[in-house]
């Protein structure tokens, strides 16, 4: 089944002029290249989703093992109640056999009538006789459940673990698959799917997990109730994601019964890829795929379930979960987990809707402020949010931080969803310069409040202490000509008759809602080759205009000025 293509060295010859790297001393002759499966005809890369797998959470099994102090009942029950309020249908809820905690959470569900009816309740048991027994025993009372059974079937575990050669291995799994199927009919009333998974199937040659599992399928097919299940793990992460769903679109294609067989991978992610896995075996033919909230589970995790959901949500497809408070699903997880969900961590971490540079910024801004001049309908397209942050719960408050590396895009977008002032593109580029100064000199990032508070006291409230004392302001004189530059020249008298000898370059009057509710009115003098702005607010327009007047003369007298851009 080799494609011997698969084998070529793709290494493009260093172009001229780049720096020439040299060999690391890291031992790699101790390990070995993943072996290709070689799927010349594969179909998976011409595949789109267009729908959700169906998800089960393992949470309260595969998450809570990982956990330096695992769940409690009072802990486990938030968790299940979460995933229920989200819309998963399938929960793995334990490992009944592995600690009397998992067993008593297991009937504490089923005995507090927790589990809604159209929910499937999982549970796991290695193949031992006595332990798929008690296993089965403990899911009495509940009205769907899926009973998972294992074992290892990698070469390395046979060898060293099991002891046992191929015919061994999957005798071990069919005596599972038996009794099982035996015990079925001591669960009356209960809808029981039978599942079985060939543990380590990412390090199995390929060809024999298939073989194993073929031979599960058809011991099941003739007395098996309803759907079976394979449930292929990547139990460790050996190979690239293209090379995990090969091998699901070789199952897929030659398991046996696969109308009436549902196929199901279980991905980790040792290798940070977990999630692209879970992608491509789904176009390659998966069906369900198991894994957990922000990739909580042992090791570097299993494949986070909300990272796929968004995904497709991201794409325009249903991801049949409801995401729409996607901080307080992290609350729930961090409090159950006793674990933080990192900063960055797609879709959900506290700066996955925030930007700090500033080219970065002056696209949002001019993107949402397009967003809202076209009545906030149609298809998003925003640059550099690939989501609107409201339809999961988030807001545009934080989208933007002011830093050393912001520019005059997001400071302005700031003050206008914060504030509704629309600043002259001229002051835009004069405040970042004052933001820039102020960030540096503190060291830190600017909240919201803090960037008002410095706008105010830059361009409306600025330091009269260094300047010469002024005589009490004059009434402004009424406004003249056309309407857009009717307080021009009231404006320039006013100044002159504070002492100025500025020239007015630029006035604009708004009227802004909201928070300030009010006349804002933004003024630019240019004396000489200095140019500075003053802001004035009040409810009447005269006024506002008129101490826009008083602070630029107040500024005028200010030892330092920008220069004029």
């Amino acid at each position: 089944m080799e494609d011997s293509t698969v084998h070529a060295r793709h290494t493009a010859p260093l172009l001229p002029h780049t720096g020439v790297q040299r060999p690391s001393r890291m031992p790699t002759g101790k390990y070995r290249p993943y072996r290709p499966l070689g799927l010349p005809d594969r179909t998976w890369p011409d595949r789109v989703a267009h729908q959700a797998p169906l998800w089960c959470s393992v949470d309260l099994r595969d998450g809570n093992q990982a956990l330096i102090e695992p769940m409690n009942v009072e802990r486990k029950r938030r968790m299940f109640d979460l995933l229920v309020s989200m819309g998963f249908k399938e929960i793995e809820v334990g490992y009944p056999t592995a600690s009397r905690d998992d067993h008593a959470f297991v009937r504490h569900l089923i005995e507090d009538d927790a589990i809604p009816e159209d929910v499937v309740i999982q549970v796991m048991s290695p193949i031992r006789e006595d332990f798929i027994e008690r296993t089965v025993r403990c899911l009495r009372g509940t009205r769907r459940a899926c009973l998972q059974v294992f074992n290892p079937t990698s070469e390395a575990q046979r060898r060293l673990v099991l002891r046992a050669d191929r015919g061994a291995t999957l005798a071990l799994a069919l005596d599972g698959a038996r009794q099982a199927l035996r015990l079925q009919d001591s669960l009356p009333g209960t809808e029981l799917h039978l599942q079985y998974a060939p543990e380590s199937y990412t390090q199995t040659e390929p060809d024999y997990a298939l073989e194993i599992c073929n031979a599960v399928l058809d011991l099941w097919a003739p007395r098996a109730d309803h759907t079976l299940r394979i449930n292929l793990p990547a139990t460790v992460e050996v190979f690239p994601p293209q090379e995990f769903a090969d091998r699901i679109e070789y199952v897929s294609r030659h398991l046996a019964h696969r109308d009436r067989t549902l196929l199901s991978v279980h991905p980790h992610n040792d290798r940070g890829s977990g999630v692209a896995a879970a992608e491509m075996a789904v176009l390659a033919g998966a069906q369900r795929v198991e894994g957990t909230l922000f990739g909580n589970g042992e090791r570097t995790g299993n494949v986070c379930l909300i990272t796929l959901a968004m995904n497709l949500f991201s794409q325009g497809v249903d991801p049949m979960l409801d995401l729409g408070a996607i901080d307080r699903i992290r609350r729930v997880v961090e409090d159950c987990n006793q674990m933080p969900v990192p900063a960055r961590h797609p879709w959900a971490g506290d700066f996955v809707y925030t930007s700090f540079a500033g080219t970065h910024q002056d696209a949002i801004s001019k993107g949402l402020l397009a967003r809202q001049k076209a009545g906030d309908r149609g298809v998003w397209d925003v640059p550099y949010l690939p989501v609107d942050p409201r339809d999961i719960g988030r807001d545009y408050q934080a989208l933007i931080r002011i830093n050393t590396q912001s520019g005059k895009g997001g400071i302005a977008h700031l003050l206008r969803s914060e504030y509704g002032l629309e600043l002259p593109r001229r002051l835009q580029i004069d405040f970042a310069a004052v933001m820039q100064q102020r960030c540096e000199r503190t060291g830190g990032e600017a909240s919201a409040p803090q960037l008002w508070l410095t706008f105010e006291e830059t361009y409306a409230l600025p330091r009269a202490a260094d300047a010469p004392a002024h005589p009490p302001v004059p009434p402004i004189g009424e406004p003249t000509g056309a309407a857009a530059d009717r307080w021009r020249a009231p404006a320039q008298d006013l100044l002159g008759a504070l002492g100025a000898t500025g020239q007015v370059r630029h006035l604009q009057v708004d009227r802004v809602s909201g928070r300030l509710n009010g006349i804002v009115a933004y003024l630019e003098v240019v004396v000489g080759d200095r140019a500075f702005w003053a802001v004035g607010r009040h409810p009447e327009e005269s006024e506002a205009v008129r101490r826009a007047v008083r602070s630029a003369a107040r500024r005028a007298a200010l030892p330092r000025t920008p220069v004029a851009p």
